[in-house]
């Protein structure tokens, strides 16, 4: 997609449901090993009462928008601000929305809203604010 073509207002969003052995492989990935994502017996004491998956790799999902859907390939990304609401668990489906809020033409950049939530919008665990750069 072309910068001229994105119009604010525009929205993308994808889905994905995170198993535990993406949450095992993300550790591997990032050396974030804590307990918490981990070791159920650590999540079952934990004030989540079970292991959460990371929020870093939930809100990866707001990235694989950006990259792939909306502004799309060749996006660069300059900021994003994330507020972490509520946990995920092993098994949510999590969406992940980004919607164009504004533009900045003759920088080609654009500012987007973030959300992501598990199974309905009602449900939000991650929101946001991206600042991209579409070449």
């Amino acid at each position: 997609m072309e910068y001229n073509e994105i119009n604010i207002g525009d929205k993308a969003a994808i889905e994905k449901t995170i198993t535990k052995y993406d949450v095992e492989l993300f550790a591997k990935l990032s050396l974030d090993n804590n307990p918490l994502h981990l070791d159920p017996e650590y999540g079952s004491t934990s004030i989540f009462k079970d292991n959460i998956v990371h929020g870093i790799l939930v809100s990866s999902l707001i990235s694989a928008v950006i990259g792939n859907l909306l502004p799309g390939h060749g996006t660069v990304y300059m900021s994003q601000s994330l507020h972490f609401k509520k946990p995920v668990y092993f098994g949510d489906k999590c969406i992940a929305e980004v919607e164009v809020t504004a533009k900045k033409d003759e920088k080609k950049i654009i500012f987007l809203n973030t959300i992501v939530y598990v199974e309905s919008k009602e449900n939000v665990v991650i929101t946001g604010e991206a600042v991209v750069k579409k070449p």
